[in-house]
C-alpha cells in the first residue's frame, strides 16, 4: 500500500513537473524600484496588455500557457545582471524582456550571450545596446539614442543654430548627446557645449549658468537641449532662470505625461517623441487607448506603448519560430515585422534594432489639460531615418 502511495506521489510530481515544463516562461527584469520606477510600471502594464492582445486574450501561444516571472533590477547594473542570470539559470525562462535603465541593460547583455538566450530590450535607450556592446541574442523594441537624435535633429537641425546640451551623466545621457551631435552633422546647427549632471540632481542653478555662458554671445538661434529621464529634480526649472534674456530657448524630446507638465512653461517648443497616445492612427493603438482608459481611467503613456510592443513581438516571434528554441527564435526575429501601437516595427537583421516611426511635435498648452500637449507636426517614418549600424563584427 505504501509503495502504491509512493508511486502515485511520484507520478503526480512528475506530471506536475511536465505541466510546468509546458509553460512558456518569460522573465521581465526591470527597474521596479529606483529613479525609473514610474517608467518601469508603465512598461510592465504595457507588456501584459501586449501579451493579452497578441494572444487574443488567451495568454497562450503554441498551445502553451505564457507565464511571466518578474525580477526587480533596482536600477543597479550588478543586480540586473544577477537577476537575469537567475532567470535563465534557476527559473529556466525561455526568453527575457527588459530592463528600464541603459546602465543596467549594458550589464545584462553578456548574460544573454553566456546562457544563449534571447534578451528583448525594452525600453533602455543607449546606442551601445545595439552597437558596440551588442551580441546576437539581443533584440530591441525600444528606440535607440540614434533614433531619438535623428528625429530631434529634424526639429532643431537648422542653419545658424548653436546648441548646448544638458544630460544625465550615465549611459543614456552620454550616448544621447553623442548620437545627437552626429545627427546634426550637415544641418548647419552645431553643439557648442555639453553639460552632464548626476542622475539625482535637484538644483540646476550651476549647470544653467554654465549653459547660459556657453550660448549667450553666440549669433543666430541659441538652444539648450535637455536629455533627461526620471528621478531627481526637474531640469526644466532652468526656464525659470530666464534664459530668454540672452535669447536662449529650451528644448527637449518627448516624455511621460507627468513630466510633460513641466513643458507647460515652454509653449511652442519643438522636438520629437517616441509616442504620444493621440499620434498613431492604427487599430492596435485604438485598442490600447480604449482598454487603458477602461482599466486605469487614464490614457496610455510613453512606456506603456513600448511594453505592449515588446509583448506583441515576443508572441509573434514564438508563433513564427513555432518553438522556444533560441536559434529558431533568432532566425524568426531577424527581419521580422510586427504591428504595434506605433504602427509597424521591423527588427533590422544587422543589429536587431526595431526600425520604427518617431513623431515631430510642437508644444501646445491647454489650461484644461494637466500636461503640455505635444501636438503632432508630422510622423517621421522609419525609411526617413538613416540609423547608423554600430555593431562591431
Amino acid at each position: 500500500m505504501k509503495l502504491a502511495k509512493s508511486l502515485l506521489t511520484l507520478s503526480l510530481a512528475a506530471a506536475a513537473g511536465l505541466a510546468a515544463g509546458q509553460d512558456i516562461r518569460i522573465a521581465h527584469v526591470y527597474d521596479k524600484t529606483g529613479v525609473l520606477e514610474a517608467y518601469a510600471k508603465q512598461t510592465q502594464a504595457g507588456l501584459m496588455m501586449g501579451l493579452e492582445y497578441a494572444t487574443g486574450g488567451s495568454m497562450q501561444v503554441l498551445g502553451r500557457k505564457i507565464v511571466v516571472i518578474e525580477k526587480d533590477s533596482q536600477f543597479k547594473p550588478d543586480v540586473g545582471k544577477a537577476q537575469l542570470a537567475a532567470a535563465y539559470g534557476d527559473d529556466k525562462v525561455d526568453l527575457a524582456i527588459g530592463p528600464t535603465g541603459s546602465g543596467v541593460a549594458l550589464a545584462m547583455l553578456p548574460v544573454a550571450e553566456e546562457y544563449k538566450k534571447i534578451l528583448l530590450v525594452e525600453p533602455a535607450v543607449a546606442d551601445a545596446i545595439t552597437g558596440e556592446r551588442w551580441n546576437r541574442y539581443i533584440f530591441r523594441t525600444g528606440r535607440s539614442s540614434s533614433q531619438d537624435a535623428i528625429s530631434n535633429a529634424v526639429a532643431l537641425g537648422k542653419p545658424n543654430t548653436s546648441i548646448a546640451t544638458l544630460a544625465q551623466d550615465y549611459a543614456f545621457g552620454r550616448d544621447g548627446v553623442k548620437a545627437f551631435k552626429e545627427a546634426l552633422g550637415g544641418s548647419g546647427a552645431r553643439i557648442v557645449h555639453e553639460e552632464y549632471a548626476p542622475v539625482a540632481t535637484s538644483d540646476f542653478t550651476a549647470p544653467a549658468e554654465r549653459l547660459f555662458n556657453a550660448l549667450k554671445d553666440k549669433p543666430g538661434r541659441k538652444v539648450i537641449f535637455i536629455i533627461w529621464a526620471g528621478g531627481g529634480g526637474n531640469p526644466f526649472k532652468i526656464a525659470e532662470l530666464n534664459p530668454g534674456r540672452y535669447g536662449i530657448e529650451v528644448a527637449s524630446g518627448g516624455n511621460i505625461l507627468p513630466a510633460l507638465a513641466a513643458y507647460k512653461a515652454l509653449p511652442g517648443m519643438e522636438g520629437a517623441t517616441y509616442y504620444y497616445y493621440e499620434h498613431p492612427k492604427n487599430k492596435v493603438n485604438q485598442w490600447l487607448v480604449a482598454e487603458h482608459r477602461k482599466r486605469f481611467n487614464a490614457p496610455p503613456d510613453f512606456f506603456t506603448a513600448g511594453g505592449m510592443a515588446a509583448g506583441i513581438a515576443a508572441v509573434e516571434a514564438l508563433k513564427k519560430a513555432g518553438s522556444t528554441d533560441t536559434e529558431k527564435l533568432i532566425a524568426a526575429m531577424e527581419g521580422m515585422s510586427f504591428e504595434t501601437p506605433k504602427g509597424r516595427m521591423t527588427f533590422r537583421k544587422e543589429d536587431h534594432q526595431a526600425m520604427q516611426s518617431m513623431y515631430h511635435f510642437k508644444i501646445k498648452v491647454d489650461p484644461n489639460v494637466a500636461w503640455a500637449i505635444p501636438q503632432l507636426v508630422r510622423e517621421i517614418r522609419p525609411e526617413e531615418m538613416k540609423v547608423p549600424i554600430r555593431v562591431k563584427r
